[in-house]
C-alpha cells in the first residue's frame, strides 16, 4: 500500500515534469523558425519546428485539469524554462530580476495547478 502523501508528491512531480516537457516542445517549435527568420538558417528548420509545435499541442491535452487552468498554470513553467533556455542555449546568464520573476511565476503556477480539489 502506498502512502497518500507520497502519491500526492509523485502526482505533483509528474505534472510539473509534463509542464516542463510541454514548454521545451513549444520553445523548440518557436526557436527553429526564429533561426530561419532572424539568422538566415535553412527553411528546413520549419519542418522539425512544426513537429515540435504539434507535439506541444498534444502534450497540453495530457494535463488532467480544464484547458484554461492548464494554460494559466503552464505560463509559469514556460517562463522558467525560457529563462533556463536563455542561459543554456543563448549563453546569457539570468539576472537576479530574471530569477525573481521565475520565483513569482512558479508561485503563481503552483497556486493554480496544485490547488485543493
Amino acid at each position: 500500500m502506498t502512502h497518500p502523501m507520497r502519491d500526492g508528491h509523485n502526482r505533483t512531480m509528474k505534472t510539473f515534469l509534463l509542464y516542463v516537457v510541454t514548454a521545451v516542445a513549444e520553445i523548440v517549435g518557436c526557436y527553429l523558425p526564429w533561426l530561419w527568420l532572424k539568422h538566415g538558417r535553412s527553411a528546413w528548420l520549419l519542418v522539425p519546428g512544426a513537429v515540435s509545435l504539434a507535439l506541444f499541442a498534444w502534450l497540453l491535452t495530457l494535463h488532467p485539469s480544464a484547458a484554461g487552468r492548464v494554460y494559466a498554470a503552464y505560463g509559469g513553467v514556460y517562463i522558467s524554462v525560457a529563462i533556463v533556455w536563455l542561459w543554456l542555449v543563448d549563453g546569457m546568464r539570468p539576472t537576479p530580476w530574471d530569477i525573481a520573476g521565475v520565483a513569482v511565476a512558479l508561485a503563481g503556477m503552483s497556486l493554480i495547478a496544485f490547488q485543493p480539489r
